[in-house]
């Protein structure tokens, strides 16, 4: 008996794990250039991921998102954004459902994500979809959407009901996610202390009204600050550290920022929205940007075009991230190397890394404008 429940124990623990994320929704009253942003850092059991852009087609909108590499015909999408402005992510919630629905109908948050991608222009366009499905619609998350009007919203929603949390009823124009629901039973779940770090990292910047996207994949998502012990180990020194409840995960895979456009910027168009990048574990990633309706607008070494439908850049930071994780016995999986990251010779990951990726966003951000300028005198001369 003891056997069987240690048993049952250890999978919940799994299950839990293998499906977790930190996110955050930033109002463009907030952000430095007037456009609202989308952050999901990505946790997840399956390691392997990858960028696609899927082509207008039978009606859909083209878009981009994150997919599985296990997940050969595009089945379900985790995070993206299409041609009409609109984008989507989700944090698995784990304190909403009551109820008897098999787990076999169960993990349909990504078919809905698609779905929306393909469908939906704004937030009540998505509400409208949630209100359409067939129930039990087969999911328990908190999904975050903004539109091209500037609008946000969480959608905390289970298998026959949701609870929208609308970012314009935010007196601070930001609203943070993780692993448990608001409107769900109080103290389950999972996340607490990781929804602790995002609120002690965006705090500074929600008061300052400052946000830009490199703040999300190369500070926030690289960062080992523990809300609970309020720690912040990231330039300890230290050698090792126990892998827990840092928003960097050993299963993380992907940090994503999709930048929105400015609804009071004439010279905006849903084309400009820009969706960054940090694909594997993020601490050891390089930053890309994505965008549609431009030659190239998905980089090549983000799609899934390696072997077993592998992303090249995903597995280059995989490679990396075993040398952080690199104790394979015993309990080894649960320590990180941190001197890998973060050194005194300044020679981590994270401090290599963030340099270039910097050099990224000044370069793509000039590219932005490039491009917005260019559809403008495109407008004038039609």
């Amino acid at each position: 008996m003891k056997k069987q429940v240690l048993t049952l124990l250890l999978l919940c623990f799994a299950c839990a794990a293998a499906w977790s994320c930190t996110s955050a929704i930033i109002a463009g009253h907030k952000t430095l250039n007037g456009r609202p942003m989308m952050w999901k850092h990505r946790d997840t059991g399956c390691p392997d991921n990858r960028v696609e852009l899927i082509k207008a087609h039978d009606g859909c909108y083209e878009f981009v998102a994150l997919f599985d590499a296990t997940d050969p015909c595009d089945t379900a999408a985790w995070t993206g954004f299409n041609e009409k402005g609109f984008a989507i992510m989700n944090t698995a919630s784990y304190n909403l459902n009551d109820d008897d629905v098999p787990e076999s109908e169960m993990d349909r948050e990504g078919v809905v994500m698609k779905l929306a991608l393909e469908h939906c222009v704004t937030v009540d366009d998505f509400e409208r979809l949630l209100q359409s499905l067939p129930k039990p619609m087969g999911v328990e998350a908190n999904f975050g959407v903004i539109d091209a009007k500037g609008n946000g919203a969480y959608f905390e929603t289970g298998n026959y009901t949701y609870k929208k949390y609308d970012l314009a009823d935010v007196p601070g124009g930001v609203l943070v996610r993780t692993n448990f629901s608001h409107s769900g039973r109080p103290d389950d779940g999972m996340g607490y202390v990781r929804y602790g770090n995002a609120k002690h990292l965006l705090n500074p910047h929600t008061r300052a009204g400052d946000f830009e996207p490199w703040m999300f994949t190369e500070e926030f998502s690289r960062s080992f600050y523990h809300s609970l012990l309020e720690m912040d180990f990231t330039h300890s020194g230290n050698e090792w550290l126990v892998d827990q409840d840092f928003i960097p995960r050993r299963i993380s895979t992907a940090s994503i920022v999709i930048e929105g456009i400015n609804p009071k910027d004439q010279g905006e168009t849903p084309a400009l929205t820009t969706m960054w990048i940090a694909l594997g574990y993020p601490p050891c990633a390089e930053t890309f940007a994505a965008r549609l309706g431009v030659a190239g607008g998905v980089p090549e070494v983000l799609k899934g075009t390696g072997e077993d439908n592998h992303s090249p850049q995903c597995d280059i930071v995989k490679a990396r991230k075993a040398e952080v994780f690199s104790i394979e016995r015993g309990n080894g999986q649960h320590y990180l190397n941190l001197s890998k990251l973060y050194n005194k010779d300044g020679t981590g990951y994270c401090q290599q890394l963030v340099k270039k990726n910097m050099e990224m966003y000044e370069r793509e951000t000039q590219q932005r404008e490039k491009i917005k300028m260019g559809l403008m005198l495109k407008n004038i001369d039609a």
